[in-house]
């Protein structure tokens, strides 16, 4: 339910610095699924959808319905931490902390590079990973300041890249994925880069199974690429010894992509134009998709942490609002929705 409520001019002329709007009071449930909508790159029309899996029901444009002004340039990625989500909006070099609640703004840490991900080591450091940037930046959430840099070994600022992280006591794990194929080991207490590992060319994402295994998946680059073009693989890495345990290739031409993992953390999802889930003791790759395409272009998934239904994001055509498909863990279609351009990533909050 939403209340709008419209401020007088003066008023939104003395806070906003951008377009802005009329200002609405949101009142949503204590669970569900916020859906970061990319926008077309230097468009500045990025947006956050709002979904309640109870109900059926979707909020378009929360952000900019809340705040009265417009997200961004590419919203890349979101995360929540103790009542207050994170939007790391990539082209527009910021990253907005909204409440939950009422998504209205409480604070942004501005003057980052090209902001990928965020990863809170606690309430008062975080790590934010950058493209186009050999750093790796140290923030204070508190504060909402730049507190430091973790520079990355072999990167020159245009070709570095650091992309998802996850942390196994106090080691962080990131994986670098643009023109790069390692997986980096940080130490928390010291923010030092303590090891890397190699694997195959550009590692797209990273998640930490239940048994203490890293797994990544490799887009293998692209024909013409000058950093080279291989057949995609799958790897099981344990995070203990920083060591490969499992390799599983896929065919050249393939393009796995936005390796996911559900509550359990015993079963992996993927996309590979279809669906794919895999348990996570396997010993080979499936041979059948649990959900087939569609025709267009599946670009981002997500696994309810409540009940393990797949939420699979389509593109359809990179310019007009996208869609969200629900299926049931068994792969049945439950719902299906439109929310904004070029819907990437979920955050469950």
């Amino acid at each position: 339910m939403v209340v709008t409520i419209v401020l007088p001019l003066a008023v939104l002329q003395s806070c906003m610095k951008w377009e802005y709007g009329t200002i609405e009071e949101f009142r949503v449930a204590e669970s569900g699924l916020l859906i970061c909508n990319e926008g077309n790159f230097q468009y500045g029309n990025a947006s956050l959808s709002y979904y309640d899996p109870e109900t059926k029901s979707v909020e378009n444009e929360v952000f900019y319905r809340a705040n009265g002004m417009k997200l961004g340039d590419v919203a890349q990625s979101m995360v929540v931490r103790d009542g207050i989500g994170w939007i790391v909006v990539n082209n527009s070099h910021i990253i907005f902390a909204i409440d939950l609640k009422s998504f209205k703004e409480v604070g942004r840490i501005v003057n980052l590079t090209s902001p990928r991900y965020i990863h809170f080591v606690s309430d008062t450091k975080a790590y934010v990973s950058q493209i186009w940037d050999n750093r790796i930046f140290i923030i204070n959430p508190k504060s909402f300041e730049i507190t430091g840099y973790i520079t990355c070994p072999n990167m020159t600022m245009e070709s570095g890249s650091t992309e998802q992280m996850v942390q196994y006591g106090k080691y962080l794990y990131v994986n670098c994925w643009s023109y790069q194929n390692r997986i980096l080991k940080i130490d928390t207490t010291t923010d030092t880069i303590v090891a890397e590992l190699t694997v195959g060319i550009q590692p797209t994402s990273l998640v930490l199974d239940s048994r203490g295994k890293l797994w990544t998946v490799t887009d293998g680059g692209f024909a013409g690429s000058p950093y080279g073009h291989e057949a995609p693989s799958l790897y099981c890495i344990d995070a203990e010894s920083f060591t490969i345990e499992k390799q599983f290739s896929f065919s050249l031409g393939d393009s796995p992509s936005e390796i996911q993992i559900n509550a359990a953390k015993d079963t992996l999802y993927w996309i590979n134009d279809d669906i794919w889930a895999m348990d996570i003791t396997a010993d080979r790759v499936p041979v059948r998709p649990i959900i087939e395409a569609r025709g267009t272009k599946y670009y981002g998934l997500t696994v309810s942490p409540t009940n393990g239904d797949i939420y699979i994001a389509d593109a359809i055509d990179y310019q007009q609002q996208g869609a969200i498909y629900r299926y049931s863990k068994t792969g049945e279609l439950i719902d299906e929705f439109y929310v904004g351009i070029i819907p990437g990533s979920f955050c469950w909050k």
